[in-house]
């Protein structure tokens, strides 16, 4: 016991002897977690903080153009212009600016946008009420040219983005068009217009989970402090393997392996040290989006001392993995230059793959199974079943049991490796 005992204050002492370390592991973190959730903290509010100005050229100035201006006003998502240093818009305008960047987008309505739909819409109604033997037509079909729409869009703008837009503003000509057919049919066959309801018969309701008879409504907090956390765990990496490698290049790990001391105490002091530290770690995020995040006008971190306490059992879990896989990089690694290079850059791709910086379920069927085998992956799902599912310590038992496997698998390797070297 007092062998291990010397080997965490050991430990202590040099990882407090190291500056620059202490700022990876601590103040990182904070500030990654502060300018992340402000930064995102808008994509999770019931409307967005600000609008997103659309270059608007209407060359149909009609009754469809102008209510698709007015559902897109109404949104309160998009702030419509219609003209640049007080001239009218024109598409080639449009197109310049947006794929300059100066606007994320550019909407261009054809002309006859209103007439043509009219007419098709007229021409669909005949030939239905003459199939039914009740031939209308008061005019000879028209031979139609297909309206299109002009969509333009800022050439740095996501995929995601494009796609939301393109299926709004489809629905709403949908719906314009649906409404055209009622009108045409109400004017072919003599109806009213009051008899139809035009209510919608089927909508859409988000059911949320509840706590305290309160809907619980997910927010930028409670996804990124987790996250962030876990990240800084990981980087828990870094100083541990550099100290390993200083270790045996000044010949300390000699000297303590030759003392009547077994070499597994010498882990264990590192393991336990830097448990210690990656609850410090989370403690800390922990306060700052406690007491900080309120000044900056970002949403509560809302969690039980239950949900704390289970936190910081992941918190442990996850560390002992980040730390088994930082002492195997310092037992592999001969020197400072390829332990901290490789360290910092493994961190980042077990972030990015284990679903950190993008969800896991936005990924290729290809990534999502890679995904699993990211140590992060799991961490960040025990932490979203505690944080945002509400879920209890059996919930995140499944989680615990793979990142203890990839400790044990880590920590073989570990020792493995490390008495081969010793015999030879």
């Amino acid at each position: 016991m007092f062998k291990l005992k010397q080997s965490i204050l050991k430990e202590m002492k040099l990882l407090f002897r190291d500056f620059g370390g202490l700022i990876i592991l601590f103040l990182m973190p904070i500030i990654l977690v502060v300018m992340v959730t402000s930064i995102q903290d808008s994509t999770y509010q019931d409307v967005g903080a600000s609008k997103i100005p659309i270059l608007w050229i209407d060359q149909d100035q009609d009754s469809i153009s102008y209510q698709l201006k007015e559902e897109l006003t109404n949104s309160q998502n998009f702030t419509l212009i219609d003209s640049l240093n007080n001239k009218p818009i024109t598409q080639k305008m449009a197109q310049e600016a947006v794929f300059k960047g100066k606007y994320q987008m550019g909407i261009v309505l054809p002309e006859r946008l209103t007439q043509d739909l009219q007419i098709k819409v007229r021409q669909n109604v005949d030939a239905l009420l003459e199939e039914m033997g009740m031939a209308t037509a008061t005019y000879e079909p028209v031979e139609l040219k297909k309206k299109e729409i002009a969509l333009y869009f800022d050439p740095a703008t996501q995929v995601a983005f494009k796609n939301g837009m393109k299926s709004s503003i489809d629905k709403m000509v949908l719906q314009l068009e649906n409404q055209s057919i009622y009108k045409t049919f109400e004017s072919q066959l003599g109806g009213s217009t009051s008899m139809i309801q035009n209510e919608k018969l089927i909508d859409f309701n988000e059911i949320l989970p509840v706590k305290n008879n309160e809907e619980v409504r997910p927010n930028s907090v409670q996804h990124n402090v987790p996250a962030w956390t876990l990240f800084a765990v990981f980087f828990i990496i870094i100083p541990l393997s550099i100290n390993i490698v200083k270790e045996k290049n000044q010949g300390t790990y000699l000297r303590i392996l030759s003392s009547p001391t077994s070499h597994v105490v010498l882990y264990f002091g590192k393991i336990i040290t830097y448990l210690i530290i990656c609850l410090l770690q989370f403690f800390a995020i922990v306060i700052v989006a406690k007491l900080v995040f309120p000044f900056m006008q970002l949403p509560d971190l809302a969690i039980s001392l239950n949900q704390l306490f289970l936190m910081s059992i992941m918190t442990l879990t996850a560390g002992l993995t980040a730390i088994s896989l930082g002492i195997l990089v310092g037992i592999v690694a001969k020197t400072q230059e390829q332990s901290a290079p490789f360290g910092a850059t493994f961190t980042v791709i077990l972030a990015a793959v284990g679903g950190v910086w993008i969800p896991v379920f936005a990924m290729s069927e290809t990534m999502q199974q890679i995904s699993k085998i990211s140590p992060m992956h799991w961490a960040l799902n025990g932490y979203y079943d505690i944080v945002l599912r509400n879920g209890s310590l059996i919930d995140i038992v499944p989680e615990m049991l793979c990142l203890t496997l990839f400790s044990v698998v880590f920590l073989t390797i570990v020792f493995v490796y490390d008495k081969k070297k010793r015999t030879v």
